[in-house]
């Protein structure tokens, strides 16, 4: 009977000691195991949301910049085209348009430099003469000086490079040693003089050249290899000459680039429009459009992690109203949207297109598709010329009145669209910030009372102006990224306070059991020697 009360009280006070650790770990963990499985949720959910809209993001950029590059491609504008590409070789000018295009050209002379050669020295380092010598071009002259620090033809040739007055100049070796060769840029008004100012006869003459008094027969300085001239050509028997062999200022829309001259030969200057090109474009677009469509009706459907993301939204909504969206502003009656060319939307958001409708515009009116892919600028007057880039503008038709070039000390003025704009150089103006037109600008070449300046955008425009109204700084996807940031920080911040609230749980649990752990073991001691009476109680019972 003692012998089972023994064991009973054993059996109570434990034989062994509390394994604290594990038992605070268990304990602590349990505590939390919601709000950690909550702020895992959340974060998970949180990450693929911010993934999602880079990626709706990046879809509608990589769709922007897909069309960017075929369209940059050339592949679907018209081009023009030479008759002849060993004489003129021709190019569209960004944001022309170039239907029905049909010139003659002639190229009389093409234009040069004027060069200039030395009589040769041992090698680059021999000196050419201490002082002074004076380049002028046109009304610019600038000093060239020789010191003992450039005292050498690589020296000379430096210093008449840094002119800065378009002058270069290089040293050729050959077997009769280095030559200083100087040479200006095309055209007439480019021929250039070097005059000695100050140094030793004999030196620095050796390279002075006066197109006033040179003598091919007795010559004393440099030589005259190539005369400078201006290129003339005969443009629809109009005869031009220019001062460079590439120019964009004699055809409208048309860059062109002279190669040889040929005195008589009529180059036929044409144009090639790529209609299949343009079809299959089209064609591909509608792909593409529904492909990215699948991207993002996935983010917002009801499994999608984006489903209520108000910027996503607005994305849906606006790229569904690409097909009645302006492109072009013709004013003639032509097609200027996608659902005039064929190109519909379909109940659940994609596109469809209507070949047979498509052809039928295309056989119509080429150009105006042309234009729907193509962004583009011009002006109805030819003395107003625009002068940003192609794309800088919002799409629209834009008024310019009581148009006056400057003058002597005076600036260019011009009202645009009944409002103020600002001097841009002797010629220029430029529309204000505030203005509709902002990042418009153009040269006034002469009094024009009221013009009309045109800006399409075209499908490239209009996507990036869907893309630049989202993700400008108040933009709705722009908003939706910050928020999502802020989820983020948000949890990040949850998650460290729980962490904390986790180590204080925890250290007082360990102080709450470290205080068992000492009362366990009294009460061993206590066992103990309980149980040596136990057995001292037994024996004298025994005996």
């Amino acid at each position: 009977m003692v012998t089972s009360v023994g064991s009973s009280i054993l059996t109570a006070l434990g034989a062994s000691s509390i394994d604290t650790s594990s038992l605070v770990d268990q304990l602590a963990t349990a505590a939390i195991a919601n709000k950690t499985k909550a702020l895992t949720d959340r974060e998970t959910a949180n990450t693929a949301k911010i993934s999602d809209l880079a990626n709706a993001v990046n879809s509608i950029t990589t769709f922007s910049s897909s069309l960017s590059s075929l369209i940059s491609g050339g592949s679907l504008f018209t081009q023009p085209t030479s008759s002849n590409s060993s004489i003129v070789n021709v190019s569209a000018v960004a944001g022309s348009r170039l239907s029905g295009l049909s010139s003659t050209i002639k190229v009389e002379r093409i234009a040069s430099a004027q060069t200039l050669t030395a009589a040769a020295l041992p090698g680059a380092a021999s000196p050419v003469g201490l002082g002074t010598m004076e380049l002028t071009v046109g009304d610019k002259t600038k000093t060239i000086t020789i010191t003992s620090a450039n005292n050498s033809l690589a020296g000379l040739a430096q210093a008449i490079k840094d002119s800065g007055l378009g002058v270069t100049a290089s040293i050729v070796t050959d077997s009769t040693g280095a030559r200083l060769v100087v040479k200006g840029a095309t055209g007439e008004a480019n021929a250039f003089s070097l005059k000695v100012t100050s140094g030793t006869t004999g030196e620095l003459d050796r390279f002075a050249f006066d197109p006033a008094t040179y003598d091919p027969d007795a010559v004393t300085g440099l030589t005259l290899q190539q005369q400078a001239q201006d290129a003339q050509i005969v443009v629809d028997g109009v005869t031009v000459n220019k001062a460079s062999n590439s120019f964009s200022d004699v055809i409208p829309g048309v860059k062109i680039d002279l190669v040889s001259a040929s005195p008589g030969t009529t180059v036929s200057i044409g144009s090639s429009q790529p209609v299949d090109s343009i079809k299959q474009a089209v064609s591909d677009f509608v792909a593409a459009y529904n492909e990215m469509k699948a991207t993002l009706t996935a983010m917002t459907g009801t499994e999608g992690s984006l489903r209520s993301d108000a910027g996503i939204r607005a994305l849906v909504t606006k790229l569904g109203g690409l097909t009645s969206t302006r492109l072009t502003y013709a004013s003639d009656g032509s097609p200027t949207t996608l659902a005039e060319i064929g190109v519909s939307t379909n109940r659940d958001g994609t596109l469809s297109l209507d070949s047979a409708k498509l052809s039928s515009v295309m056989a119509s009116n080429p150009a105006a598709v042309e234009a729907m892919f193509n962004p583009g600028q011009r002006s109805d007057n030819p003395l107003i010329q625009i002068t940003n880039a192609v794309g800088q503008v919002k799409g629209g038709v834009y008024t310019v009145t009581n148009a006056t070039p400057g003058g002597s000390g005076s600036t260019a003025q011009a009202t645009l669209d009944g409002g103020y704009t600002l001097p841009l150089g002797a010629t220029g103006v430029q529309a204000s910030f505030t203005s509709a037109a902002a990042g418009l600008s153009f040269d006034v070449l002469g009094p024009v009372a009221s013009a009309t300046i045109t800006i399409d955008l075209g499908l490239q425009g209009a996507l990036d102006a869907i893309k630049n109204e989202l993700t400008a700084s108040s933009g709705q996807l722009t908003a939706s990224q910050t928020r999502l940031d802020n989820e983020k920080k948000s949890i990040s911040d949850d998650k460290d306070k729980l962490t904390a609230r986790d180590t204080a749980y925890r250290a007082q649990l360990t102080a709450q059991y470290t205080r068992m752990q000492g009362a366990l073991s009294a009460f061993s001691s206590t066992q103990s020697y309980l149980s040596q009476q136990i057995k001292l109680w037994t024996n004298d019972s025994s005996s």
